[in-house]
């Protein structure tokens, strides 16, 4: 998140499934890709907030089929069915949403790579927090509505969570936001997430990669030869994510300004030419 959005590549074919959760290095790992498979790499956080004003409401669509039925429903398959459309053009999908969705991307890309990226789940746990805290501002929806594409930000996100808690979480009906923020901030998640990938993916399917260990894992992985004189992407997220938040609220405080001052100008005439 807060780094530079891809462009599909027509032709383009996806290779790897990225099964990491946000905030596992999933930004370095992202541009790693981007140099070993020579094409552009669909990294979630960073398409939904920099990419086109399209790209929260694909994701809304494709979420709420996932949501509204089971595993072989109709819903299920339309859901697919976007997926597809929206990696065409793609090398590799990485981060959420597309962590959750390994059974639906396994069965349009039966012979692309699932690699996950790892980290301390303590670690995860306090990272994953600064984002959530971000994400369920009271105010947050009404404050983004002047910004094409991030007005959805805040549906998006509550149709995240709802996936989480099935996944994740003991109850699903969950509905008071501190019980959603309890689960879906803790460390338990972490390992749910990795117990769910063992279940749904193959043991001989699925490698797992410590950004912090460099190119050899990942080019092993990959079968790729470490790229000559090119040191690892090293992206520290957490300054991203905070930028990227602040130029968003920047931008919509900008715009509202703009809007009330307008909205301002317009009542003043009005009542000086009904004067």
């Amino acid at each position: 998140m807060g780094q530079t959005a891809s462009a599909p590549q027509p032709g383009t074919q996806l290779q790897v499934i990225g099964a990491g959760l946000p905030r596992t290095g999933t930004a370095s790992f992202s541009a790693a890709l981007t140099i070993l498979l020579d094409g552009p790499v669909y990294h979630g956080g960073t398409q939904l907030t920099r990419g086109g004003p399209g790209e929260l409401k694909a994701w809304i669509r494709i979420l709420r089929c996932w949501l509204a039925g089971g595993e072989k429903s109709p819903q299920r398959r339309e859901c697919q069915r976007l997926l597809g459309h929206q990696l065409d053009g793609y090398a590799a999908i990485t981060d959420a949403p597309g962590c959750q969705l390994l059974p639906e991307l396994l069965a349009l890309y039966p012979d692309a790579k699932v690699i996950c990226t790892v980290r301390d789940p303590v670690a995860w746990e306090k990272s994953i927090a600064q984002v959530h805290n971000f994400t369920r501002l009271g105010f947050l929806k009404l404050l983004l509505l002047p910004l094409p594409g991030m007005r959805h930000f805040v549906d998006f996100t509550w149709l995240l969570r709802r996936q989480w808690c099935r996944l994740y979480a003991d109850n699903c009906s969950l509905t008071s936001a501190q019980q959603v923020r309890d689960i879906l901030i803790h460390r338990g998640v972490y390992k749910r997430h990795i117990a769910w990938l063992e279940a749904n993916v193959p043991a001989d399917r699925v490698v797992f990669v410590d950004v912090r260990d460099g190119w050899e894992p990942l080019c092993r992985a990959l079968g790729k030869e470490v790229p000559a004189g090119i040191p690892f992407p090293r992206i520290n997220d957490a300054d991203a994510i905070a930028r990227t938040g602040r130029e968003y609220i920047r931008r919509a405080m900008v715009r509202w300004v703009a809007i009330l001052g307008v909205a301002g100008t317009a009542v003043l005439l009005l009542k000086r030419w009904r004067g």
